[in-house]
């Protein structure tokens, strides 16, 4: 290595101070200092290179994670590597939106969930990992069509542990059917058990009939040891109605 001395230095009086002798105590100096590697404009720096992605072009891509609280549980429908059972703080599962493309029409709609703020309550669910690129695109592509009539994204903590105090994966995305009639036309709102119970007998739509939404979600959250009390008083209810009809055609 060569010792660069600037211009001012370069007098008599400056190159005498630089001895043979300082020059390797200089450079033993520098030679200790750690490697720094810069980047040129079209390079990259080692951090850089790490999360670069020669194929794309592209810094690479972090993973996804998307909330189930519905029939996401039961029935993904995308590609994942990766699913936990676990909550979100804070909000409750209500058959609260109406569905007019899946469980329902636009005569009949039927009632699927959605969640509403319950301050000191949790919903359980799966949270889906999502790490390729490609699969990524897929699933919010499929699911932005799946979910159109719910018309509000949040990004929340997902724990899977009662007795954490932080969460296993921050920035959950979770779709939502507001209660907003101005953007959420088909949100139906609250009403009575027994008064949901019978709409959800009535309606049926291109998904099937929406009694089996709500079986099928009961069974889900019972697999997942979750008794939603909500769930299971319209399920009941449900079941009750169906009872009492196949009694009175006999």
């Amino acid at each position: 290595m060569s010792l660069f001395i600037p211009s001012p230095l370069r007098s008599p009086i400056a190159s005498s101070l630089f001895t043979r002798k300082t020059k390797t105590r200089l450079h033993q100096r520098f030679t200790q200092l750690p490697v720094v590697h810069f980047s040129s404009c079209c390079g990259g720096s080692d951090e850089l290179r790490k999360n670069f992605d020669p194929k794309s072009s592209k810094m690479a891509i972090s993973p996804i994670w998307v909330f189930g609280y519905g029939s996401l549980i039961w029935k993904a429908g995308f590609n994942y590597d990766e699913r936990l059972v676990g909550f979100i703080k804070g909000y409750r599962r209500v058959f609260h939106q109406g569905s007019t493309d899946h469980r329902g029409t636009p005569e009949y709609p039927g009632r699927t969930v959605t969640l509403e703020p319950a301050e000191g309550e949790v919903c359980w669910g799966v949270a889906y990992k999502i790490s390729n690129k490609e699969d990524q695109e897929v699933a919010i592509t499929y699911l932005e069509v799946r979910e159109k009539q719910y018309d509000k994204k949040a990004y929340l903590d997902f724990f899977t542990d009662p007795m954490a105090t932080s969460a296993a994966v921050s920035g959950v995305m979770v779709y939502i059917a507001s209660p907003d009639k101005k953007h959420n036309v088909n949100y139906l709102g609250p009403a009575s058990t027994e008064e949901i119970a019978k709409q959800i007998v009535q309606a049926e739509g291109p998904s099937g009939p929406n009694r089996d939404y709500l079986f099928r979600l009961e069974e889900a959250l019972l697999q997942l040891g979750c008794k939603d009390k909500h769930v299971l008083d319209l399920a009941n209810e449900v079941r009750r109605i169906l009872s009492e009809r196949e009694l009175t055609s006999t």
